[in-house]
C-alpha cells in the first residue's frame, strides 16, 4: 500500500481535499475538482481525504474546517485554503505550484 508520504513526494502537484460526507460546501467542490482534473490531467494528481476516517492526517496538517485543500510540490507544502475556491483559482494556484 502507498504511503500519504510517498504520494505527496510527486514532481507534479498533489491537490489534497480534506472533506467530509456530510459537508455541503464539500459536495459542491466535487464537480470542480473533476472539472480541475480534467482540464490539467496528468499535470495534477487529486487526492480527497475524509477527515472523519483519518483524524490523524487531517489533525497533522492542522485541518480546521472542512473542506481545506493543502497543495503539495515535492513533498513540501506550497498553499493552503479553506472554503469554496472557483475553477479558475485552483488551476492558476496549481499551475503556478
Amino acid at each position: 500500500m502507498t504511503s500519504f508520504s510517498e504520494i505527496i513526494n510527486k514532481d507534479t502537484p498533489v491537490l489534497v481535499d480534506f472533506f467530509a460526507t456530510w459537508c455541503g460546501p464539500c459536495q459542491t467542490m466535487s464537480p470542480i475538482l473533476k472539472a480541475v482534473k480534467d482540464t490539467l490531467g496528468d499535470n495534477v494528481s487529486i487526492l480527497k481525504i475524509d477527515v472523519d476516517k483519518n483524524k490523524a492526517l487531517a489533525s497533522k496538517f492542522q485541518v480546521r474546517g472542512v473542506p481545506t485543500f493543502i497543495l503539495f510540490k515535492n513533498g513540501k507544502q506550497v498553499w493552503k485554503q479553506s472554503g469554496l475556491i472557483q475553477k479558475k483559482e485552483l488551476i492558476q494556484m496549481i499551475q503556478s505550484a
